[in-house]
């Protein structure tokens, strides 16, 4: 039984030492159901380690991972695996197969972890790449054919096709313009409440904050040194924290909002 169905991740004493180096230190971290959670902080702080070890992509050195209610670090294979099906990653660099068409990437997890026939499989993932945004006629086109924002999108059709509880977003909105960055923005406002979607993002973008994080986590110091909405944790007054947000970037983000 679920200790508390309002928190879909509990992260507790997680510590990790990659090459000598103590990268997370006690770090402790929840995330609510049906949030959106954003995982901020300077370069070198974690937040990447801290999302492959979600993932198990990572192993912590000690602590402890629980998502769903089950206990990731110490979880069998067969378990993990009925875990991963139950949430959909976008990476950074979208990790699409190249020599796949858009619909036959977003078809793929369908064929790995589903019985459904071709044709049912083929109309859901047509359904999810237009729910992310995409024209149907970009389905037969190969990844190399995209732009730069239409492989992100392809990346969350793909992430969003098995209709997962939880969204692991790796900087979703890098590389893109402004245009793109704030249309894509949407499109997860949009999963979310459409799908009723839990999402965790690691960024940079303190646009994307302002607009979309319900709550964002400050990593720092190996730690998580603040948790808060945006308006609030810009007042912190620890060093990291200040010449993170009140930097000239992080003033124009801000305008508007304040």
């Amino acid at each position: 039984m679920t200790k508390d169905n309002d928190t879909i991740i509990e992260i507790k004493n997680l510590s990790t030492n990659l090459g000598g180096t103590w990268v997370n230190k006690n770090l402790n971290l929840s995330v609510k159901r049906g949030e959106i959670l954003a995982i901020v902080g300077g370069s070198g702080s974690g937040k990447t380690t801290l999302l492959r070890e979600m993932l198990q992509l990572t192993k912590p050195t000690s602590g402890s991972i629980r998502i769903f209610d089950q206990e990731l670090t110490t979880a069998s294979p067969a378990l993990l695996l009925k875990i991963q099906q139950r949430w959909g990653v976008l990476f950074q660099q979208s990790a699409l197969f190249s020599s796949l068409t858009l619909l036959e990437n977003t078809m793929f997890p369908l064929k790995e972890h589903t019985n459904l026939d071709e044709k049912t499989i083929k109309e859901l993932a047509l359904l999810k790449i237009l729910l992310a945004g995409l024209p149907s006629e970009a389905a037969t086109k190969y990844p190399s054919e995209l732009s730069g924002g239409m492989q992100k999108r392809a990346g969350l059709a793909r992430a969003i096709v098995l209709d997962p509880e939880l969204i692991l977003l790796d900087e979703p909105t890098s590389g893109l313009d402004p245009v793109n960055s704030a249309a894509f923005d949407e499109l997860i406002l949009n999963l979310q409440s459409t799908m009723g979607l839990t999402i965790v993002m690691v960024t940079h973008d303190l646009d994307s904050l302002w607009k979309i994080a319900n709550r964002v986590a400050f990593l720092g110091d190996g730690q998580v040194l603040d948790v808060n909405n945006v308006k609030e944790l810009v007042k912190n007054p620890h060093k990291l924290i200040q010449e993170f947000f009140n930097g000239p970037r992080g003033k124009v983000a801000q305008k508007g909002y304040l």
